[in-house]
């Protein structure tokens, strides 16, 4: 079995008591049974304190990229993730889509020449190196009910971006309903970890 590197990028803001992060240690757990011999390289986003891209780093990235300095600590966000075999992302369903730590993330991720670039015709093509991606989520309500699907935006987005970077799969791992007075929650929560178990086997 070929030896892999999986990046794992932590956007679980509520710490310990995150359900969402008991539910990636789920399946990181069994993951890291299965396949010994691969690397997982954790980003702690709340622990790491990314600042947004106010105009004064937006003018420093904009410079050493226009110089064509894409190895500079600026950038190892988005070299890190461009060379990732697999990627997992775990965050919780906020506002409809995601924290803000991990929007700010994906923006440091996201540059041209690095993660994607575009072609002589002006096409867009993905350069990450990563076949698959796995979101691992949790939602207090069920946005998965035909009614409300068209709300959730954060699974949306990812999905999206897989298609920028050239991640030909995207899955999802979500536990939802959570608070939802009708549903034993921590019931919900056990099955989408053992749902999560059986994914590691074979990502």
């Amino acid at each position: 079995m070929p030896v892999s590197e999986l990046l794992y990028v932590d956007a679980c803001v509520r710490g310990e008591r995150s359900r969402t992060r008991r539910l990636a240690a789920a399946f990181l757990e069994r993951y890291a049974q299965r396949r010994p011999g691969d690397t997982i390289r954790r980003r702690d986003l709340a622990a790491r304190r990314l600042q947004p891209q106010y105009p004064e780093i937006l003018a420093q990235r904009d410079a050493l990229w226009a110089a064509g300095r894409l190895s500079e600590p600026m950038f190892d966000d988005a070299n890190q993730f461009a060379r990732a075999d697999k990627i997992v992302i775990a965050a919780p369903f906020w506002d409809l889509s995601f924290p803000a730590i991990l929007r700010i993330y994906l923006e440091r991720v996201s540059v041209v020449g690095i993660t994607f670039a575009y072609d002589g015709e002006g096409e867009q093509r993905g350069l990450c190196r990563a076949e698959k991606l796995l979101f691992i989520t949790t939602r207090g309500g069920n946005f998965s009910a035909p009614e409300k699907r068209w709300m959730e935006l954060g699974a949306k987005h990812l999905e999206a971006l897989c298609t920028v970077y050239g991640i030909p799969d995207f899955q999802l791992l979500c536990a939802e309903g959570l608070d939802d007075v009708r549903t034993d929650g921590g019931a919900v929560l056990a099955g989408a970890m053992e749902r999560g178990r059986t994914l590691a086997e074979s990502f």
